[in-house]
């Protein structure tokens, strides 16, 4: 599979990475600093590099932010299955997020990213209703995407029973609930799990989570973006584990 990836961060990140880029375009005249590294780490790779117009990025790519650079990124997803990943991961230290249909691109981009940051085992999703890696999940991932394991499974409730069998505790994230997320102890082995844009957690997944938690909003406005609220209770996994190392 081939997809294109744009951006300074993105394809930069692609190329530190060692991930198989088959073409290089680059705006020509464009003399940012950054390009130029770009160039120089193309070419120690062995990538085509091409200037080209602008005209024909937005052939490639449509009219959106380039900053002069698209790559052609081949297999851009990091796929392992669930249970390499529970067995690769020591006991204690797995930390997992589910997303249970989330099918925006600049979302998923952005909670991979967070994913990445937040030092997530993975990521699992369905095969179906669910976002594939393209390049504007690249271009919102900031390069993340070469950081984090992505699971793509077919039955989303058997994936969180496997997890739960290998003593993974499950919580869903659901603006309506009264349980709240700064309540929760998520110093063990934890699977956040952030429903779909608008519609939120399927109930059989909802069923299957140990317990479904809220973030607290004393303000006018009561709803997150799924990427913002996922991102505020990854990080509130990592402020307990920090606090008891």
């Amino acid at each position: 599979m081939a997809d294109y990836i744009y951006g300074i961060n993105a394809v930069s990140e692609a190329l530190n990475q060692g991930r198989c880029i088959s073409t290089l375009w680059l705006l020509r005249g464009e003399t940012k600093p950054r390009i130029k590294v770009i160039l120089d780490l193309a070419r120690q790779r062995d990538v085509v590099v091409k200037q080209v117009e602008r005209s024909f990025m937005e052939q490639l790519v449509g009219e959106v932010g380039h900053q002069g650079v698209v790559a052609k990124l081949v297999v851009a997803e990091k796929l392992v299955t669930l249970a390499s990943m529970l067995r690769d991961t020591p006991k204690g230290g797995r930390f997992f997020l589910i997303l249970d249909g989330v099918t925006d691109p600049h979302n998923f981009g952005a909670l991979i990213r967070s994913a990445a940051a937040a030092g997530c085992t993975g990521i699992i999703v369905t095969k179906d209703r669910s976002c594939p890696v393209t390049a504007v999940v690249e271009k919102a991932a900031a390069g993340a995407v070469a950081h984090v394991n992505i699971c793509r499974v077919t039955n989303l409730v058997r994936a969180m029973e496997e997890l739960k069998r290998g003593g993974v505790w499950i919580y869903g994230l659901a603006g309506e609930e009264s349980s709240c997320l700064y309540d929760v102890d998520f110093s063990g082995d934890v699977a956040l799990v952030a429903g779909s844009e608008g519609r939120g957690l399927r109930p059989l997944v909802r069923k299957g989570c140990d317990g479904v938690v809220s973030i607290p909003m004393p303000g006018e406005i009561q709803s997150l973006n799924v990427s913002v609220a996922t991102g505020v209770a990854l990080f509130e996994v990592v402020r307990q584990r920090l606090k008891n190392m």
